[in-house]
């Protein structure tokens, strides 16, 4: 019997962290409304940009300062992702924490495994 509920308090156990592990995906125009949670936010990229500093800047729903959302990539970890001015043009999804920078919503990726081509 203690086999048993073992084995039932393991699949609950597994089965609410995978709920937990899951992020909500939501489009890029619904970002601003989700700042402070993770999430994965998937659409179609407008424009990738690098400015002199190394940062690189992809942005959603609008080219800049038009854009309604962005993935930001540092300088210093610009060589985990390789070339990804690519994406424009392609459905890309991008996972992590929204924050709000400079009135934008934004999602700071720091690790390849944070950014899937969906298309």
């Amino acid at each position: 019997m203690r086999y048993i509920i073992n084995i039932i308090f393991a699949a609950i156990a597994l089965l609410f962290l995978t709920v937990v592990a899951q992020a909500d995906t939501i489009p890029p125009k619904d970002a601003l409304a989700n700042l402070g949670t993770t999430a994965t936010v998937e659409g179609v990229v407008s424009q990738v940009s690098t400015i002199k500093s190394g940062n690189t800047f992809i942005n959603f729903g609008g080219r800049h300062p038009n854009h309604s959302f962005y993935g930001s990539i540092f300088g210093s970890d610009a060589n985990k992702f390789g070339n990804v001015n690519g994406l424009e043009g392609k459905t890309v999804s991008i996972n992590g924490k929204i924050e709000l920078h400079k009135g934008k919503p934004q999602i700071i990726l720091r690790d390849r495994n944070q950014i899937k081509l969906v298309q």
